[in-house]
Protein backbone atom coordinates (compact mmCIF):
# COMPACT_ATOMS: atom_id res chain seq x y z
CA UNK A 1 0.00 0.00 0.00
CA UNK A 2 -0.19 2.88 -0.31
CA UNK A 3 3.07 6.08 -0.56
CA UNK A 4 5.28 8.97 0.63
CA UNK A 5 4.70 10.66 -2.89
CA UNK A 6 0.96 9.83 -2.78
CA UNK A 7 0.44 11.18 0.32
CA UNK A 8 2.12 14.47 -0.51
CA UNK A 9 -0.12 14.65 -3.86
CA UNK A 10 -3.16 14.12 -2.11
CA UNK A 11 -2.92 16.64 0.61
CA UNK A 12 -1.57 19.34 -2.35
CA UNK A 13 -4.19 18.85 -4.48
CA UNK A 14 -6.81 19.28 -2.11
CA UNK A 15 -5.41 22.27 -0.60
CA UNK A 16 -5.10 23.75 -4.28
CA UNK A 17 -8.86 22.48 -4.87
CA UNK A 18 -9.79 24.51 -1.35
CA UNK A 19 -8.11 27.62 -2.73
CA UNK A 20 -9.69 27.73 -5.70
CA UNK A 21 -13.16 27.21 -4.39
CA UNK A 22 -15.61 30.04 -4.88
CA UNK A 23 -18.96 28.72 -3.72
CA UNK A 24 -20.22 28.84 -0.15
CA UNK A 25 -17.92 26.32 2.63
CA UNK A 26 -19.61 24.44 5.22
CA UNK A 27 -17.08 22.91 8.21
CA UNK A 28 -17.86 20.11 10.71
CA UNK A 29 -15.41 18.42 13.03
CA UNK A 30 -15.09 15.28 14.73
CA UNK A 31 -12.65 13.49 17.28
CA UNK A 32 -12.55 9.55 17.90
CA UNK A 33 -10.82 7.64 20.93
CA UNK A 34 -9.72 3.89 19.27
CA UNK A 35 -8.40 0.51 20.75
CA UNK A 36 -6.86 -2.37 18.77
CA UNK A 37 -4.44 -4.74 17.54
CA UNK A 38 -1.69 -4.73 15.12
CA UNK A 39 -2.54 -7.80 12.56
CA UNK A 40 -0.02 -10.25 11.63
CA UNK A 41 0.26 -9.94 8.36
CA UNK A 42 3.87 -11.19 8.04
CA UNK A 43 5.54 -13.25 10.70
CA UNK A 44 8.73 -11.05 10.25
CA UNK A 45 6.70 -8.51 12.97
CA UNK A 46 5.17 -11.26 15.58
CA UNK A 47 7.87 -10.17 17.82
CA UNK A 48 6.81 -6.49 17.93
CA UNK A 49 3.03 -7.26 18.45
CA UNK A 50 2.82 -6.87 22.21
CA UNK A 51 -0.23 -5.19 23.08
CA UNK A 52 -3.15 -3.13 22.19
CA UNK A 53 -2.58 -0.09 20.42
CA UNK A 54 -5.28 3.24 21.53
CA UNK A 55 -5.13 6.54 20.00
CA UNK A 56 -7.05 9.30 18.89
CA UNK A 57 -8.23 10.44 15.31
CA UNK A 58 -9.06 14.11 14.69
CA UNK A 59 -10.71 15.26 11.60
CA UNK A 60 -11.85 19.04 10.09
CA UNK A 61 -14.56 18.31 7.25
CA UNK A 62 -15.60 20.66 4.67
CA UNK A 63 -19.67 19.51 3.78
CA UNK A 64 -20.86 19.32 0.11
CA UNK A 65 -24.23 19.80 -0.89
CA UNK A 66 -24.33 19.66 -4.17
CA UNK A 67 -23.36 23.24 -5.13
CA UNK A 68 -21.21 21.85 -7.90
CA UNK A 69 -22.18 18.47 -10.22
CA UNK A 70 -19.79 16.12 -8.98
CA UNK A 71 -20.69 15.98 -5.54
CA UNK A 72 -24.07 15.14 -6.51
CA UNK A 73 -22.86 12.45 -8.37
CA UNK A 74 -21.32 10.86 -5.06
CA UNK A 75 -24.16 11.55 -3.12
CA UNK A 76 -22.82 14.78 -1.20
CA UNK A 77 -19.44 13.79 0.07
CA UNK A 78 -17.14 15.04 2.60
CA UNK A 79 -13.62 16.25 2.38
CA UNK A 80 -10.85 17.01 5.00
CA UNK A 81 -8.10 16.46 7.20
CA UNK A 82 -7.36 14.28 9.88
CA UNK A 83 -4.62 13.88 12.24
CA UNK A 84 -3.72 10.65 14.13
CA UNK A 85 -1.53 9.63 17.16
CA UNK A 86 -1.34 6.25 17.93
CA UNK A 87 0.27 4.45 20.77
CA UNK A 88 2.02 0.87 19.32
CA UNK A 89 2.19 -0.52 23.01
CA UNK A 90 5.61 -1.86 21.97
CA UNK A 91 8.61 0.00 23.34
CA UNK A 92 10.36 -0.89 19.34
CA UNK A 93 8.30 0.75 17.77
CA UNK A 94 7.46 3.47 19.91
CA UNK A 95 4.75 6.12 18.62
CA UNK A 96 3.34 7.58 15.37
CA UNK A 97 1.62 10.99 14.74
CA UNK A 98 -0.45 10.95 11.29
CA UNK A 99 -2.00 13.95 9.17
CA UNK A 100 -3.73 13.13 6.03
CA UNK A 101 -6.33 14.39 3.70
CA UNK A 102 -9.49 12.17 3.77
CA UNK A 103 -12.84 12.09 2.07
CA UNK A 104 -16.09 11.11 3.29
CA UNK A 105 -18.59 9.25 1.56
CA UNK A 106 -22.02 8.37 3.13
CA UNK A 107 -24.62 5.67 2.81
CA UNK A 108 -28.03 4.18 4.05
CA UNK A 109 -29.33 7.60 4.31
CA UNK A 110 -26.37 9.06 5.25
CA UNK A 111 -26.34 7.39 8.81
CA UNK A 112 -23.45 5.00 7.37
CA UNK A 113 -20.24 7.52 6.72
CA UNK A 114 -16.98 5.24 4.86
CA UNK A 115 -13.83 7.12 4.74
CA UNK A 116 -10.13 6.83 3.10
CA UNK A 117 -7.29 9.27 4.20
CA UNK A 118 -3.91 9.16 2.99
CA UNK A 119 -1.23 11.13 4.50
CA UNK A 120 1.83 11.09 6.50
CA UNK A 121 2.95 10.22 9.67
CA UNK A 122 6.03 10.45 11.94
CA UNK A 123 7.04 7.69 14.08
CA UNK A 124 9.25 7.88 17.23
CA UNK A 125 11.80 4.99 16.96
CA UNK A 126 12.18 3.45 13.89
CA UNK A 127 15.31 1.07 12.93
CA UNK A 128 18.41 1.51 14.31
CA UNK A 129 21.14 -1.09 13.72
CA UNK A 130 22.65 -0.41 16.90
CA UNK A 131 19.77 1.22 19.09
CA UNK A 132 16.62 -0.24 17.98
CA UNK A 133 17.60 -3.21 15.33
CA UNK A 134 14.15 -5.38 16.59
CA UNK A 135 12.09 -2.38 14.46
CA UNK A 136 12.03 -4.49 11.86
CA UNK A 137 8.85 -2.69 10.50
CA UNK A 138 9.82 1.01 9.97
CA UNK A 139 13.02 1.83 8.10
CA UNK A 140 13.03 5.57 9.20
CA UNK A 141 10.85 8.19 10.75
CA UNK A 142 9.14 9.64 8.18
CA UNK A 143 6.47 7.06 6.80
CA UNK A 144 3.36 7.12 4.78
CA UNK A 145 -0.15 6.08 5.90
CA UNK A 146 -3.57 5.06 4.79
CA UNK A 147 -6.90 4.42 7.29
CA UNK A 148 -9.99 3.10 6.62
CA UNK A 149 -13.21 4.16 8.49
CA UNK A 150 -16.44 2.32 8.67
CA UNK A 151 -18.71 4.76 11.29
CA UNK A 152 -22.43 4.80 12.04
CA UNK A 153 -22.63 8.62 12.06
CA UNK A 154 -25.48 10.84 13.30
CA UNK A 155 -24.94 13.74 12.88
CA UNK A 156 -27.13 17.20 14.75
CA UNK A 157 -28.90 15.05 17.46
CA UNK A 158 -28.84 18.42 19.40
CA UNK A 159 -27.50 21.88 18.89
CA UNK A 160 -25.07 20.82 16.41
CA UNK A 161 -23.59 17.12 18.14
CA UNK A 162 -23.93 14.06 16.97
CA UNK A 163 -22.11 10.52 17.76
CA UNK A 164 -20.44 7.87 15.78
CA UNK A 165 -18.63 4.35 16.42
CA UNK A 166 -16.97 1.93 14.27
CA UNK A 167 -14.27 0.46 12.99
CA UNK A 168 -10.73 1.54 11.15
CA UNK A 169 -7.85 0.13 9.80
CA UNK A 170 -4.61 2.29 10.10
CA UNK A 171 -1.47 0.97 7.47
CA UNK A 172 2.23 2.51 8.21
CA UNK A 173 4.73 1.69 5.59
CA UNK A 174 7.75 3.82 3.75
CA UNK A 175 7.29 1.74 0.06
CA UNK A 176 10.28 0.24 0.34
CA UNK A 177 12.17 3.81 0.20
CA UNK A 178 14.05 2.75 2.86
CA UNK A 179 14.57 -0.58 4.32
CA UNK A 180 13.42 -2.60 6.47
CA UNK A 181 10.22 -1.93 5.54
CA UNK A 182 7.34 -4.72 6.72
CA UNK A 183 4.94 -2.35 8.16
CA UNK A 184 2.35 -2.31 9.94
CA UNK A 185 -1.89 -2.39 10.01
CA UNK A 186 -3.75 -1.80 13.33
CA UNK A 187 -7.73 -2.73 13.58
CA UNK A 188 -9.64 -0.61 15.83
CA UNK A 189 -12.97 0.28 17.49
CA UNK A 190 -13.68 3.68 17.69
CA UNK A 191 -15.90 6.00 19.22
CA UNK A 192 -16.64 9.58 19.37
CA UNK A 193 -18.44 12.99 18.66
CA UNK A 194 -19.29 15.55 15.53
CA UNK A 195 -19.80 19.01 15.62
CA UNK A 196 -21.64 21.36 12.99
CA UNK A 197 -20.08 24.51 12.97
CA UNK A 198 -23.12 26.85 12.11
CA UNK A 199 -25.41 24.39 12.01
CA UNK A 200 -28.56 26.37 11.91
CA UNK A 201 -26.96 27.72 8.83
CA UNK A 202 -26.28 24.62 6.46
CA UNK A 203 -28.48 24.88 3.22
CA UNK A 204 -30.48 21.91 1.67
CA UNK A 205 -28.64 19.41 -0.16
CA UNK A 206 -29.48 20.37 -4.13
CA UNK A 207 -31.15 17.43 -5.88
CA UNK A 208 -29.80 15.28 -8.21
CA UNK A 209 -30.70 15.36 -11.71
CA UNK A 210 -31.59 12.51 -14.05
CA UNK A 211 -28.53 10.58 -15.49
CA UNK A 212 -27.05 11.69 -18.52
CA UNK A 213 -25.37 9.55 -20.70
CA UNK A 214 -21.62 10.39 -21.46
CA UNK A 215 -18.91 9.31 -23.74
CA UNK A 216 -15.85 10.45 -25.39
CA UNK A 217 -13.22 8.30 -28.38
CA UNK A 218 -10.21 6.41 -27.53
CA UNK A 219 -7.54 8.46 -26.13
CA UNK A 220 -3.93 8.00 -26.54
CA UNK A 221 -1.59 8.61 -22.84
CA UNK A 222 1.88 8.82 -22.84
CA UNK A 223 3.90 8.38 -19.59
CA UNK A 224 7.17 8.92 -17.80
CA UNK A 225 7.38 7.36 -14.47
CA UNK A 226 10.31 7.84 -11.99
CA UNK A 227 11.56 7.83 -8.48
CA UNK A 228 13.69 6.21 -6.06
CA UNK A 229 13.74 3.06 -3.98
CA UNK A 230 16.07 -0.14 -2.31
CA UNK A 231 16.58 -3.29 -2.94
CA UNK A 232 14.21 -4.64 0.25
CA UNK A 233 18.36 -5.86 1.34
CA UNK A 234 19.13 -3.83 5.30
CA UNK A 235 22.09 -1.20 3.80
CA UNK A 236 20.78 -0.89 0.65
CA UNK A 237 21.29 1.91 -1.43
CA UNK A 238 18.52 4.05 -2.57
CA UNK A 239 18.93 4.06 -6.60
CA UNK A 240 16.52 5.63 -9.12
CA UNK A 241 14.16 4.11 -11.67
CA UNK A 242 12.37 5.03 -14.79
CA UNK A 243 9.16 4.02 -16.13
CA UNK A 244 8.12 4.94 -19.78
CA UNK A 245 4.28 3.80 -20.77
CA UNK A 246 1.98 4.06 -23.56
CA UNK A 247 -1.68 3.04 -22.95
CA UNK A 248 -5.33 3.74 -24.56
CA UNK A 249 -8.32 4.44 -22.25
CA UNK A 250 -11.79 4.71 -22.84
CA UNK A 251 -14.24 7.16 -20.92
CA UNK A 252 -17.62 5.26 -19.97
CA UNK A 253 -19.13 7.65 -18.04
CA UNK A 254 -18.20 10.63 -16.30
CA UNK A 255 -17.27 8.50 -13.36
CA UNK A 256 -15.53 5.69 -15.34
CA UNK A 257 -12.89 5.24 -17.57
CA UNK A 258 -11.34 1.97 -18.43
CA UNK A 259 -7.52 1.75 -19.31
CA UNK A 260 -5.29 -0.76 -21.09
CA UNK A 261 -1.39 -0.34 -22.45
CA UNK A 262 2.51 -1.51 -21.91
CA UNK A 263 5.28 -0.09 -20.12
CA UNK A 264 9.38 -0.47 -20.06
CA UNK A 265 10.37 -0.62 -16.59
CA UNK A 266 14.34 0.34 -16.12
CA UNK A 267 15.62 -0.21 -12.46
CA UNK A 268 18.77 0.59 -10.79
CA UNK A 269 17.82 -0.96 -7.68
CA UNK A 270 17.14 -4.45 -9.63
CA UNK A 271 20.74 -4.20 -10.77
CA UNK A 272 22.19 -3.41 -7.71
CA UNK A 273 20.16 -6.23 -6.43
CA UNK A 274 21.23 -8.95 -9.39
CA UNK A 275 24.94 -7.88 -8.30
CA UNK A 276 24.59 -7.88 -4.45
CA UNK A 277 23.00 -12.01 -5.19
CA UNK A 278 25.46 -13.34 -7.39
CA UNK A 279 28.28 -11.98 -4.91
CA UNK A 280 26.45 -13.10 -2.06
CA UNK A 281 24.83 -16.47 -2.73
CA UNK A 282 27.53 -17.59 -5.45
CA UNK A 283 26.39 -21.19 -4.81
CA UNK A 284 22.92 -20.71 -5.91
CA UNK A 285 24.44 -20.00 -9.70
CA UNK A 286 23.18 -16.08 -10.41
CA UNK A 287 24.15 -14.74 -13.12
CA UNK A 288 25.53 -11.31 -12.52
CA UNK A 289 24.73 -9.99 -15.80
CA UNK A 290 20.96 -10.70 -15.49
CA UNK A 291 18.82 -8.38 -17.83
CA UNK A 292 17.54 -6.09 -15.34
CA UNK A 293 14.63 -4.52 -17.94
CA UNK A 294 10.99 -5.31 -17.11
CA UNK A 295 8.23 -4.80 -19.80
CA UNK A 296 4.71 -5.16 -18.62
CA UNK A 297 1.38 -4.78 -19.82
CA UNK A 298 -1.81 -3.77 -17.67
CA UNK A 299 -5.20 -3.08 -17.78
CA UNK A 300 -7.03 -0.09 -15.66
CA UNK A 301 -9.80 1.87 -14.13
CA UNK A 302 -9.87 6.18 -13.68
CA UNK A 303 -12.44 6.97 -11.30
CA UNK A 304 -12.97 10.70 -11.43
CA UNK A 305 -13.95 13.34 -8.44
CA UNK A 306 -14.13 16.52 -10.14
CA UNK A 307 -10.25 17.14 -11.79
CA UNK A 308 -9.06 14.18 -9.46
CA UNK A 309 -9.04 11.04 -10.24
CA UNK A 310 -8.27 7.31 -8.64
CA UNK A 311 -5.84 5.04 -10.18
CA UNK A 312 -6.02 1.21 -10.08
CA UNK A 313 -4.00 -1.13 -12.54
CA UNK A 314 -3.48 -4.54 -12.81
CA UNK A 315 -0.36 -6.16 -14.63
CA UNK A 316 2.00 -9.18 -15.50
CA UNK A 317 5.46 -9.04 -16.39
CA UNK A 318 5.25 -10.43 -20.12
CA UNK A 319 8.96 -9.87 -20.47
CA UNK A 320 11.04 -10.79 -17.12
CA UNK A 321 14.29 -12.71 -17.45
CA UNK A 322 15.33 -11.84 -13.87
CA UNK A 323 12.29 -14.08 -12.31
CA UNK A 324 14.21 -14.02 -8.27
CA UNK A 325 13.55 -10.27 -7.66
CA UNK A 326 9.60 -9.71 -7.33
CA UNK A 327 6.20 -11.57 -8.54
CA UNK A 328 5.28 -11.30 -12.40
CA UNK A 329 1.97 -9.95 -11.81
CA UNK A 330 1.74 -6.20 -10.05
CA UNK A 331 -0.46 -4.10 -9.34
CA UNK A 332 -0.67 -0.08 -9.22
CA UNK A 333 -3.09 2.32 -7.04
CA UNK A 334 -2.62 6.05 -7.01
CA UNK A 335 -3.76 9.19 -7.60
CA UNK A 336 -4.11 11.38 -10.40
CA UNK A 337 -4.56 15.03 -10.80
CA UNK A 338 -5.73 17.07 -14.69
CA UNK A 339 -3.34 19.98 -14.92
CA UNK A 340 -4.76 21.06 -18.41
CA UNK A 341 -7.11 19.25 -21.13
CA UNK A 342 -4.27 17.31 -22.03
CA UNK A 343 -1.70 17.28 -19.43
CA UNK A 344 -1.72 15.46 -16.29
CA UNK A 345 0.08 14.14 -13.11
CA UNK A 346 0.31 11.47 -10.84
CA UNK A 347 1.35 9.53 -7.77
CA UNK A 348 1.35 6.25 -7.69
CA UNK A 349 2.83 2.88 -5.49
CA UNK A 350 3.32 -0.03 -7.65
CA UNK A 351 3.53 -3.32 -5.64
CA UNK A 352 3.15 -7.37 -5.97
CA UNK A 353 0.32 -8.14 -3.59
CA UNK A 354 1.06 -6.52 -0.48
CA UNK A 355 4.58 -5.85 -0.76
CA UNK A 356 5.13 -2.42 -2.53
CA UNK A 357 8.48 -1.97 -4.49
CA UNK A 358 8.19 1.64 -4.85
CA UNK A 359 6.26 4.96 -5.07
CA UNK A 360 5.66 6.33 -8.78
CA UNK A 361 5.90 10.30 -9.62
CA UNK A 362 4.77 10.45 -13.09
CA UNK A 363 4.13 13.08 -15.80
CA UNK A 364 1.82 12.31 -18.77
CA UNK A 365 -0.15 13.99 -22.28
CA UNK A 366 -3.22 12.76 -23.19
CA UNK A 367 -3.84 12.85 -26.64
Amino acid sequence: MKKIALCLFFLFSLLLQAQKEKTPKFYSFDGSYFYGSIMEHNPDIGHLITGHPTGVILSWNQKTYGLKEWERRYNYPDFGYSFTFQDMKNQYLGDTFGLYAHFNFYFFNRNMMFRIGQGLAYNSNPYDQDANYFNNAFGSHLLSTTYLMGNYHKQDIIDGFGLQAGISIIHYSNADFKSPNNSTNTFTFNLGVNYLLDHEDHPDYVPKAEKEKYKEPVHYNFAIRGGVNSTGVVGSPQLPFLTIAAYADKVINRKSTLEGGTELILSRALEEFIAYKAVAFPQQDNDPDADAKRVGVFVGHKLTFNKMSLITQLGYYAYYPYKSYVEQIYNRIGLQREITKDWWASATVRSHGANAETVEFSIGYRL
